[in-house]
This record gives C-alpha cells, structure tokens and sequence, in this order.
C-alpha cells in the first residue's frame, strides 16, 4: 500500500517533462529487451504497439492549439509520429532493425533531460 502511495504522490508532483522522460525510458527500454531476446509476436508487437501509441498521443498533443511548443517543434513531433507509425511497419512484418526507433526515442530523452 506504501507503495501505491508513493506512485500517486509521485505523479501529482512529477513535472511534466520528467514523467515524459519517464515514460519515453519505459518505452525504450521494452524495445531494447524486445530486440535482445529477438523475440518476434507478443513481446515484439507490444512494445512496437506501446512505442506508436505513445507517438500518436504525441502527435495528438501537438495538434492541439493549446499547445505551448512552437508551431515548427509541433510539426516535426508530428512528421516524426508519422515516421515511427511508417516504420513500425516495417519492423513488425519485414523484420527491420529497431535500432531507429530506439536512437530516436534517446534523442527525444537527451533533449527532455536538457530542458529540464
């Protein structure tokens, strides 16, 4: 229970950079070890599916009016999101290298970190 505890407070307080950079490590890191155990199917999928899905919502966000990033910034997560779905392809049913997919969610974590 001290646990859960923790986890919300952390959340409520959390900046919202840090919880980006967060989770961008979380999604990174289910690739990483999708792509050492060279598992294809479940594990694969999963984690190429969670990597586009927090892109989508990244893209979602950048879309919006209200977002505070500059409008060139917004563009090119967006063009970005648009590459990763594009790619994703590619890994899930050609057997592509993951290796862009994890080079361009640490860049995105360099600069998160940087801002910070």
């Amino acid at each position: 229970m001290t646990h859960k505890a923790y986890q919300s407070a952390q959340v409520v307080t959390e900046d919202p950079r840090a919880t980006e950079y967060r989770l961008f490590g979380q999604v990174t890191g289910a690739l990483i070890d999708a792509q050492k155990t060279h598992v294809s199917g479940g594990p694969l999928a999963e984690a190429i599916d969670w990597n586009r899905k927090l892109w989508r919502t990244l893209a979602s966000d950048c879309l919006d009016d209200r977002n505070q990033l500059p409008k060139e910034v917004r563009a090119q997560i967006v063009s970005l999101s648009l590459w990763v779905s594009k790619y994703s392809k590619q890994v899930t049913r050609n057997g592509a290298s993951m290796d862009p997919l994890i080079s361009i969610n640490r860049t995105i974590m360099q600069g998160l970190e940087g801002a910070a």
